[in-house]
């Protein structure tokens, strides 16, 4: 009742699994991932274990398809299973047992396993396939994403919609670098799940995505000027030229903190400043 993409970045920095279905929190059930490990999604007639025993083989390194052959032949319940999985480094393995209600089946290749049962058709995986192939010009994040839309606008689950979620994980990726878990977003129950997702998906790299280096403006001269104006208009009083203590305390509030670089200011931030005050109309001369 689920379809899903389990995917590893061409770098191999970045593992992640996107999933959507017409059934309660598949975000809670279906993923997991380790950092420079690999990714699983667990589906069909969902096998719990299948997550840490799953990412244990491929702590060991084994591949994905020794992986994938191993969890079902110990489960006496493979046949109602579904399975895909993606290793550091090869091709990704997927499974789907004989009995899983169709259409059922799924696709895989390097670095990369789409699989669903309950679809409308084989059409869905072959749009998560090509919409992750040809995306690589997206963050990774964003392309796991585009492909489970492209999955829902080709059918998607035949029942209809009611859940999405999105993992992904990278070594020290987390919030202030100390953790792996780079994203983490459910969405447990929604007429438009995946709509949603993007949503969170679009807050969540407002708040946490770390700037661009090439894009840092200097925080000196006229503009240290300007945003010590804006932050004592929003009550964080600034000194003109050294603005960065309000910064800090403003940014803090706004939960920006990930993206402040010392000395230096984020277009985004700026942004997001320049807008957080009212504009207040020049007054009128008298008549």
């Amino acid at each position: 009742m689920t379809f899903s993409l389990v995917a590893r970045s061409a770098d191999g920095r970045l593992h992640g699994v996107a999933v959507a279905s017409r059934f309660l929190a598949a975000g809670a059930l279906v993923p997991a991932a380790e950092a420079d490990v690999g990714a699983i999604a667990t589906q069909a007639h969902v096998n719990l274990a299948y997550r840490p025993q799953g990412l244990a083989l491929l702590r060991a390194g084994v591949a994905a398809g020794d992986v994938v052959a191993r969890l079902a032949a110990a489960d006496p319940e493979r046949d109602h299973r579904q399975v895909g999985v993606v290793a550091a480094t090869g091709a990704g393995a997927t499974y789907t047992g004989v009995h899983c209600r169709g259409w059922a089946g799924g696709q895989a290749g390097d670095g990369w396993a789409a699989q669903g049962n309950i679809l409308t058709g084989p059409e869905v995986v072959d749009a998560l396939r090509d919409t992750w192939l040809t995306g690589t010009d997206r963050p990774f994040a964003q392309r796991l994403l585009a492909a489970l839309r492209a999955g829902q606008r080709a059918g998607g689950d035949r029942r209809g919609q009611q859940s999405a979620g999105l993992l992904v994980v990278r070594q020290g990726g987390g919030y202030g670098g100390t953790g792996d878990l780079l994203v983490d977003l459910r969405v447990d129950d929604h007429p438009d799940p995946i709509t949603e997702l993007d949503r969170l998906l679009a807050v969540h790299t407002l708040m946490f995505s770390r700037p661009d280096p090439a894009t840092l403006l200097d925080l000196a001269g006229a503009l240290a000027a300007e945003v010590a104006g804006l932050l004592t208009a929003l009550g964080h009083p600034a000194d003109p030229a050294e603005p960065e203590d309000a910064l800090v305390d403003w940014a803090g509030m706004e939960n920006l903190e990930e993206r402040l670089v010392p000395g230096r200011i984020d277009p985004v931030v700026l942004a997001r400043l320049r807008t957080a005050v009212p504009h207040v109309p020049a007054p009128r001369s008298p008549a």
